[in-house]
């Protein structure tokens, strides 16, 4: 029997990706004490890398956390994924990290990484320089500050080589293959659970070992062969943003009338796309990958991102965009102006949501969201 959302019941569980969502803290304390986990906090990190050394690679979480001991680090105008993510270091709670590995994107995060050394220690604390454009030089470049971090990986350890690489990135491409065709059977109707299981699912493979979260997918997908394209209800939007922590902000905008179908978030479709790169060696094959990823306002220009955000409202027939960003999100902000200027011009609504730390915007987001529901609707 399938349901009003095109899921069958009787074969299609998220709970496995939920229950490891909601016990990573245990289960990553455990894993630990047989594998050496590295923080990350920006997909432009290259964990392909990271796991390749032998480590697992594991997105540090923030969510919504009352700011007490961070405080007095920070100013209160640090976003608040970083805010939160500092607080919970502090309170002890990333113990079983050896370390953090950032990829440069904008200053806050990399600031940080000094400031948790210094005060949520000991471990390697390393910033990748990442560079802005895809000519030679600027991946002759980037070969040199991965090569720094393979020796910095080693000093605690890690052991690389092209095979390991190689494997690495078989394992992460087909990871993201998977979720991309996630996305398309969403696209389909085949597969549209609520919006906050979805990104639950991408949120799931932040933290389990590679090898696990690949299984799920495929188990997934498997279930999914037989499914009939539904109707679903809800005026279709696409989300816009940068990290989505807290995914009861997708219930509130369900409930209001709408429905996810598209998404340039950085815990979404641009941790996935492109699935891979090309080279004549692993190392070029990782440089490629990364470099030709789908563009976040911290790496590119707003008139880069204009018509690939236009493209993502075209493909799936989103009929408004909304943006959910990160207060003090300096680099969305910014683009903010002009991206919507553009989807404005034509004819797509627009809606800008800023998150904060301490999650008390339901209220809020109910009304903003219903108001603009009725808008488009009518």
């Amino acid at each position: 029997m399938t349901d009003s959302t095109g899921l069958t019941r009787s074969h299609i569980d998220l709970s496995p990706f939920a229950g490891a969502v909601s016990n990573r803290a245990e289960r990553l304390a455990r894993h630990a004490k047989k594998q050496q986990a590295l923080g990350w906090f920006c997909t432009y990190t290259p964990i392909e890398l990271i796991h390749a050394a032998g480590f697992l690679p594991v997105r540090i979480y923030g969510g919504t956390i009352r700011v007490e001991l961070a405080s007095s680090l920070v100013p209160n105008f640090v976003c608040p994924y970083m805010r939160t993510s500092l607080e919970r270091a502090l309170r002890g709670e990333y113990k079983y990290l050896s370390g953090v590995i950032q990829g440069y994107t904008c200053d806050t995060p990399c600031g940080m990484l000094s400031i948790w050394q210094e005060n949520a220690g000991p471990g390697l604390f390393h910033t990748v320089p990442l560079p802005y454009n895809s000519g030679p030089a600027a991946r002759t470049f980037y070969r040199h500050t991965l090569n720094e971090l393979i020796d910095k990986l080693a000093g605690i350890g890690g052991q690389t080589d092209p095979a390991s690489l190689e494997r690495s990135l078989d394992l992460y491409a087909e990871i993201r293959r998977t979720l991309l065709r996630l996305y398309e059977l969403r696209l389909r109707d085949i597969f549209v659970p609520p919006a906050s299981g979805f990104y639950t699912i991408l949120e799931a493979g932040f933290s389990l070992p590679p090898e696990e979260y690949l299984v799920l997918l495929t188990n997934l997908t498997g279930a999914l062969g037989n499914i009939k394209a539904a109707t679903p209800s809800g005026i279709p939007v696409l989300v816009s943003g940068s990290l989505v922590e807290q995914l009861w902000i997708f219930d509130l905008l369900e409930a209001a009338g709408g429905r996810v179908v598209a998404d340039d978030l950085c815990n979404g479709y641009r941790y996935c796309q492109p699935a891979d790169g090309s080279g004549a060696d692993p190392m070029d094959r990782l440089i490629d990958r990364y470099i030709q990823r789908f563009p976040c306002p911290a790496r590119s220009t707003v008139q880069e991102r204009v018509p690939q955000v236009r493209a993502l409202l075209e493909k799936s027939g989103a009929r408004g965009a909304i943006f959910l960003f990160q207060k003090f999100c300096t680099p969305h902000l910014a683009d903010y102006p002009a991206l919507a200027a553009e989807l404005k011009n034509a004819g797509i609504p627009v809606l800008l949501v800023e998150m904060d730390e301490s999650g008390n915007i339901e209220g809020q987001l109910k009304t903003r969201f219903g108001a603009f529901f009725e808008m488009i609707g009518g």
